[in-house]
């Protein structure tokens, strides 16, 4: 094995903190505890764990985003620490994460060279030649990208692949990935795989972080387990399985078939009549749309990114104004209804927890009182004047016992946690509303096998209280455990009702792109 990078007894501490000034401050977290790992030229190594592992975090301190508290890092035979990313990708280790960076009225090619643009003979931007060193880079790795169209207009897909020429561009040698499918929708990860395995061919070395253990058998070389920051062992994907991998990572056997329970179902909570959104541009984006969710039952939402699950989801938390038709709750019209007189009905998880689901600077207690502060007295004093900040820390205590949140303390920035522990305080605080509707969009987006267990659990949970849940979700394994009927949405049109028990994964499929069945 030709070894490119050695990590060797990483050690990444963050300080004690305290939540109130009368508490003693905690103990130090220790996020990485002597991991020491080697990584080789040409290779696809995937990097797996629960969230708080500490996957990111060596990822991390490899790209130079974080310093390590203590071990050494060798690449290509020299030590090295890198302060910043710059320098990492000037030595040619590049990342792409979660969130795509891209300036939205910004073109392909002009995302690619910003900060590393040719210069002309005058001092200014050589256009043509950046352009064309864009596309030869386009040629040479097989991407599909037109580099004039702006990067607004693009799908996320093809967005991820400019995130990755941006650093193919640079000259990277190694390419971190972070969660690289968790924007995806299944339709377009196989693309994303063959583009890596070319990129592997040229010689590149592909680091990537995954909770979705078919997928890193599918593509990985090797295989590293981290378990609460402690190396647990590499493997070779062609000697492992889903199973070994999960009970490496949470330390038991992780049940990955779950099964649905038939409840007895009740009256209506969720009808929507007619439902229509045109937008500004003359779109048809919903076109009367029927559905209804009783209680006790849960109906999964799947198709095509871009086929009106954003519309349909928007429409009924009150960002969009439909165009026509009706939607009531619990009997309850609440198509013009204020957002705010909604949350008495429905819970929602957004898909994009860092955008909507949260505020990402304000602290963990304080995204934890959202909406709970205006709706539940447990939350205040006088009438509502006072917040009950010591309410609402024990509510954060709940929360995160109850799903096993890896955080320093609740006054912890939200923004500072992974995206799988931030995906579990929304779900806690949506959970906590006892309403009769919950609204799930991608709720299990970007978290580990153990917690999407645990949330497959809480969703199954709703049904036996007799509450409406209404699941949207890319993964079609998902909708298949958790609903008892999957409607599919194509070019904003229910086109298939279907029953769960009765339908399988290609039959979906057919549906979400054809918008007909076999």
């Amino acid at each position: 094995m030709n070894t490119i990078i050695t990590m060797r007894d990483v050690v990444k501490l963050y300080s004690g903190t305290t939540v109130q000034p009368s508490e003693p401050v905690r103990a130090p977290i220790i996020a990485l505890d002597h991991v020491s790992v080697d990584f080789a030229a040409g290779e696809i190594h995937a990097i797996v764990g629960e969230n708080g592992a500490g996957k990111s975090t060596l990822m991390k301190i490899l790209y130079g985003e974080e310093a390590a508290s203590a071990g050494e890092i060798r690449y290509r035979g020299q030590r090295v620490a890198f302060r910043n990313p710059g320098e990492a990708i000037a030595n040619g280790i590049g990342m792409v994460h979660q969130e795509i960076l891209l300036i939205p009225e910004y073109t392909v090619w002009q995302n690619i060279v910003l900060g590393a643009e040719p210069i002309g003979r005058f001092g200014g931007l050589d256009v043509a030649r950046a352009r064309a060193q864009v596309q030869a880079k386009i040629d040479e790795f097989g991407f599909t990208l037109d580099p004039d169209a702006l990067a607004a207009d693009i799908s996320v897909a093809a967005q991820q692949k400019v995130e990755i020429l941006k650093l193919l561009y640079r000259n990277v040698t190694v390419l971190i990935l972070d969660e690289p499918t968790a924007v995806l929708t299944p339709q377009e990860i196989p693309q994303l795989f063959s583009e890596l395995r070319r990129l592997r061919a040229t010689g590149k070395t592909i680091l990537f972080i995954s909770h979705h253990l078919d997928e890193v058998l599918a593509l990985s070389d090797r295989i590293t387990v981290l378990r609460k920051g402690q190396f647990v062992a590499t493997v070779a994907a062609a000697q492992t399985s889903e199973a070994e991998l999960a009970r490496m990572m949470v330390g038991r056997d992780v049940l990955f078939e779950t099964h649905r329970t038939s409840y007895m179902l009740g009256q209506p909570v969720l009808t929507i009549t007619g439902l229509s959104y045109t937008d500004k541009a003359g779109r048809k984006l919903l076109t009367a749309l029927d559905l209804t969710v009783r209680a006790g039952e849960t109906v999964g939402i799947a198709g095509v990114e871009g086929n009106g699950q954003f519309e349909l989801v928007h429409s009924l938390i009150g960002l969009l104004e439909p165009t026509a038709g009706e939607i009531t709750v619990a009997g309850q019209a609440i198509t013009h209804l204020p957002i705010l007189a909604r949350r008495k009905l429905v819970s929602f998880v957004s898909q994009n927890r860092r955008t909507m689901g949260a505020a990402v600077t304000a602290s963990i207690t304080e995204n934890m009182l959202m909406t709970h502060h205006r709706l539940n007295p447990r939350f205040t004093h006088w009438g509502g004047l006072l917040l009950d900040m010591q309410a609402a820390h024990a509510f954060t205590d709940e929360v995160e016992a109850a799903f096993g949140v890896v955080m320093r303390d609740n006054n912890q920035p939200f923004g500072a946690l992974s995206g799988g522990n931030q995906q579990k305080i929304i779900l806690g605080r949506e959970l906590a509303l006892d309403n009769p509707l919950v609204l799930l969009d991608q709720p299990t987006r970007g978290l580990d096998v153990g917690s999407i267990q645990y949330v497959h659990g809480v969703i199954r949970n709703l049904s036996e209280q007799g509450r409406a849940v209404l699941l949207v979700s890319a993964d079609l394994e998902e909708l298949l455990r958790l609903a008892d009927r999957i409607v599919v949405l194509h070019r904003g049109r229910i086109v298939a009702d279907l029953s769960a028990a009765a339908t399988n994964i290609e039959a979906i499929g057919q549906w979400m792109l054809e918008g007909k069945g076999a």
